[in-house]
């Protein structure tokens, strides 16, 4: 039974993860080794408990989050370590050993990686069985899916614990058959970014214009429609037909589109250096995050059935 879980990296996703846990009536300790990071995270679970409040996930049990500097700390007597560091192998794989006699053999460590297939991982552990892939999608206290996802050594009896683990809070695990590189989310979101900026790139359409296309075309009906149930309701015919002459003219570049290397270049990241596609002053900045979350509390209330 899981009752205590460690975060290790607290970074965009860590505050969100701690507090739906303990939501979820877990003893949650969070890591990071900036200080920064610490402080940071304190409004940031603040702002997460409110947005749960608004949906309405009243808290199991005594369930709390406590933050930490200290690795040992953290990880003392955890039935369940989320591994949620900078997406570089080399630093996950410092993580699992330094943790590795921190911890006890029957401890679950799971990595919230976006795509590293957790069979590379499962090399930096000497449990493996007991690695699996547990990944959020952001913002994790907002959003209920969760992929997990087995490597070649993790164990039949891990990704049942950490499945039956999901649900116990009330989300929705996704279990992938196979580890493959950016699992399933992240493959349709980054086959639908490519070719979206490929568009922009060959003076298609405007950035905003492609945001309202995508937002309030196949985003909308996607969030009620899935895409496999949306073939049904158009039809194998009409794909078949779309598909024979469509596939041929998608981008299917290899490399990464010149328009987000020069913008890498020339260090405009996003929100996060206050310019990307848009600008984002830091009033901007400060509207966006509530906003957005005001928004994605109403779908899923909706789609819930509870508005």
């Amino acid at each position: 039974m899981i009752q205590r879980v460690a975060i290790i990296g607290l970074g965009t996703m860590g505050p969100g993860m701690a507090a739906r846990l303990a939501r979820g009536g877990m003893d949650v300790v969070a890591y990071d080794i900036a200080p920064a990071a610490i402080e940071r995270a304190r409004p940031m679970l603040a702002a997460a408990d409110g947005v749960l409040d608004n949906l309405g996930i009243e808290t199991k049990g005594t369930g709390s989050v406590r933050l930490t500097s200290e690795l040992q700390d953290a990880v003392a007597g955890a039935d369940l370590v989320i591994e949620n560091v900078p997406e570089k192998e080399d630093i996950k794989a410092d993580v699992y050993r330094n943790i590795e006699g921190m911890i006890s053999a029957e401890t679950i460590v799971a990595s919230d990686t976006s795509g590293i297939p957790i069979t590379r991982l499962q090399a930096h552990i000497s449990k493996p069985a007991r690695m699996v892939g547990m990944h959020w999608s952001n913002p994790p206290h907002i959003i209920p899916m969760i992929e997990v996802i087995g490597g070649e050594q993790t164990a039949p009896e891990t990704i049942a614990t950490i499945r039956d683990f999901i649900r116990s809070l009330g989300l929705l695990p996704v279990l992938l058959k196979k580890d493959v590189p950016g699992f399933v989310e992240n493959r349709v979101l980054y086959a639908l970014l490519r070719e979206v900026v490929d568009l922009v790139e060959r003076g298609v359409i405007e950035p905003e214009d492609i945001d309202t296309c995508v937002s309030w075309g196949i985003g909308y009906k996607l969030a009620v429609v899935g895409p496999m149930a949306l073939l049904d309701m158009a039809g194998m015919d009409i794909y078949h037909s779309v598909s024979s002459f469509l596939n041929k003219d998608l981008c299917d570049r290899k490399d990464v589109a010149p328009l987000v290397t020069r913008q890498m270049a020339d260090g405009k990241l996003g929100i996060k250096s206050g310019e990307g596609v848009y600008a984002y002053p830091p009033e901007k900045i400060a509207q966006l995050q509530p906003e957005r979350a005001k928004k994605l509390v109403a779908i899923r209330r909706i789609l819930e059935g509870k508005d």
